[in-house]
């Protein structure tokens, strides 16, 4: 069998790049994709003795990037059969009131519009041939709205119901769409949404032992590898402390 191309947003760290090693060892073809080139090609250096990669840097939350990145693949990497739409972010933990906007634009930008501008590129590649699989990255917050979450948790929201929408509209064309939906993930995350102060960012994971990338590429991996007839349509993890968006135990 012919081995799958898996293309992968947000490439070069946590989930995405857990999940493209995880991905190099079961016989997909990759493309990774993220705006770090020296990253993408250092994953891509590594990966090579493994399966066949290429990459595309742009950002995502640029549309005519993404168009002209897609457009660019060369033949035998255009019969996309996976969309991993992991690329996202949080920015800030503020309330509404006090929130900054530029904030509340980047992560609708990265988190809804570069899903959509993605999905619209690659889509209709997969409803040619009557079949594919993509897997959208949601989160618990887009579950349950938390203190201080608002504008993330919204954006959230959305991936929800664009995976829901998405599984509607596509079901005549057979394409399987999953949604993973982590709770505390210890990535760069925190450090992006606390703007790099490092003892902010390590907070959240205070007291417990959280959930780690590989733990993420695990459930994707198990949803690519279903049955042809099955679909693993959606998926909530925590980490054994959490128990909800807010309630986690934490020692010491």
């Amino acid at each position: 069998m012919t081995s799958r191309i898996a293309l992968i947003t947000g490439a070069t760290a946590g989930i995405g790049e857990a999940t493209a090693r995880l991905l190099a060892k079961n016989n997909f073809r990759l493309i990774l994709c993220g705006r770090r080139g020296d990253r993408l090609k250092a994953l891509q250096d590594e990966l090579t003795s493994t399966t066949a990669v290429t990459t595309l840097t742009f950002d995502v939350t640029k549309r005519a990037q993404v168009s002209k990145a897609i457009q660019s693949l060369p033949p035998e990497w255009q019969d996309i059969d996976v969309l991993i739409n992991n690329a996202g972010g949080a920015h800030g933990l503020d309330p509404i009131q006090n929130g900054s906007v530029d904030d509340w634009d980047a992560m609708i930008d990265v988190n809804v519009k570069g899903l959509l501008y993605i999905s619209h590129a690659v889509i209709p590649i997969m409803v040619a041939k009557n079949r594919g699989h993509i897997v959208n990255l949601g989160s618990i917050a887009g579950r349950e709205v938390y203190a201080n979450g608002n504008v993330y948790c919204a954006s959230k929201f959305a991936v929800d119901a664009l995976s829901r929408a998405m599984r509607i509209d596509l079901n005549a064309s057979a394409i399987k769409v999953t949604q993973v939906n982590p709770g505390l993930v210890e990535t760069e995350f925190a450090l992006v949404r606390f703007k790099g102060n490092k003892e902010r960012a390590s907070q959240p994971y205070k007291g417990l032992e959280p959930l780690r990338g590989d733990d993420i590429a695990d459930l994707i991996l198990f949803a690519l590898t279903r049955p042809p007839h099955v679909v693993v349509a959606d998926m909530v993890v925590f980490p054994v402390a959490q128990a909800s968006a807010t309630v986690v135990k934490r020692e010491g």
